[in-house]
């Protein structure tokens, strides 16, 4: 056998994806968009028990400018959240803010920060109450 035919022989057919590929695919988008769509609600009602209009969950840039008025935050730190590694300090504060602006501690802001799917509805259904620290 020439090198030319144990090349051939060893080049593999193109992939092509298979239906259960795809099919796993499309149920990880069907996943994303429940989830999505459950932290939106969730969002919409934790405004709601802030005296803030709802809607406002589902404005990017304008949601970051009422979720820093009812933690309490100036409006300018918008601009913070813009800027790489500085926003993941400020969102710290944020949630934590907010966290102590619905009784619960630091602990519950983190649960924020890193598991918002768990923590929003459990701050938007749950018995939290919106009180504004001074």
């Amino acid at each position: 056998m020439n090198s030319v035919a144990a090349l051939i022989l060893l080049q593999e057919e193109p992939q092509i994806p298979s239906g259960a590929a795809a099919g796993m695919g499309i149920g990880m988008m069907v996943l994303w968009l429940a989830i999505l769509i459950l932290v939106i609600a969730a969002l919409w009602k934790v405004f709601e028990k802030a005296g803030k209009p709802g809607w406002a969950a589902i404005v990017p840039i304008y949601n970051l400018i009422v979720l820093l008025e009812i933690a309490g935050k100036p409006a300018w730190w918008v601009i913070l959240m813009l800027i790489p590694f500085v926003n993941f300090v400020v969102a710290i504060i944020v949630f934590i803010a907010l966290a102590k602006n619905f009784g619960k501690g630091a602990g519950f802001a983190f649960g924020l920060l890193l598991l918002p799917m768990i923590f929003y509805p459990m701050l938007a259904w749950g018995d939290a109450r919106y009180q504004p620290q001074p």
